[in-house]
């Protein structure tokens, strides 16, 4: 009866579409809703305001983001907080679950890029570009590759540090004034300009040319990093 009692107790999230006890089921209930496991994506590398997820998700209205960030709150997923002085804005903050929720974007993006329909020249957000590169690196190189590379995209700057068997990239807003603080940088005015050299083999030229793309600081360190990535072979 207790196991019972449990059970209905928590119908109110796990249950509520699909009255199955599979962990996959129990995964779209919470982030299957349209826009929760993006939302979920753009808050990887750290708190934002409501203001910013909107921003990085151009297509989401201020009324669905507001009900999803609740639902998200309620399932645990994410907590709101309150910045200290002089700041005091709030901010969405992924809880330690809800980080933990990387491997499964990463390997949903790794399989959905495996179709002939995947198109990696549509517009993405620069933390999406971000995680693209922790999925798509590969991990039997990314060691020899020595050298901090920073990303600024539109407001966005990120550094990755590439290290034995993995590439760990944080959020650093200090970088951006020329290559300072990195030993190379991508300048570009959107994530798809990056990407359309990374993904869709349009030269690094070409781009440098025409889309308002700039390496700086040590160019071949930057087109060795450049080349750690590639989409998975098409299956379908």
């Amino acid at each position: 009866m207790k196991l019972q009692k449990e059970t209905k107790e928590n119908q109110a999230i796990h249950g509520k579409w699909y009255r199955d006890a599979c962990g996959t089921a129990f995964a779209m209930e919470l982030v299957g809703e349209r826009w929760s496991l993006l939302i979920v994506r753009e808050l990887m590398f750290g708190p934002l305001r409501f203001s910013d997820i909107r921003a990085s998700l151009p297509g989401i209205s201020a009324k669905v983001l507001t009900e999803r960030l609740a639902s998200l709150e309620e399932a645990s997923v994410l907590e709101k907080r309150q910045l200290p002085p002089p700041g005091k804005a709030q901010v969405y903050e992924l809880t330690r679950w809800g980080y933990a929720a990387e491997p499964l974007i990463q390997e949903a993006g790794r399989w959905a890029a495996q179709s002939s329909a995947h198109d990696p020249r549509l517009p993405l957000s620069a933390v999406s570009l971000m995680l693209s590169l922790r999925t798509m690196v590969d991990k039997s190189r990314v060691g020899g590759v020595a050298g901090a590379v920073g990303f600024a995209i539109g407001g966005d700057r990120f550094v990755a540090e590439p290290r034995e068997g993995e590439l760990p990239i944080r959020r650093d807003q200090a970088v951006g004034d020329g290559a300072d603080g990195v030993d190379a940088l991508f300048r570009a005015p959107d994530a798809a300009v990056v990407a359309a050299g990374l993904y869709a083999g349009v030269p690094w030229e070409d781009l440098e040319r025409d889309a308002g793309l700039a390496i700086e600081g040590d160019r071949a360190l930057a087109l060795e990093f450049a080349s750690l990535f590639a989409l998975p072979p098409k299956l379908a």
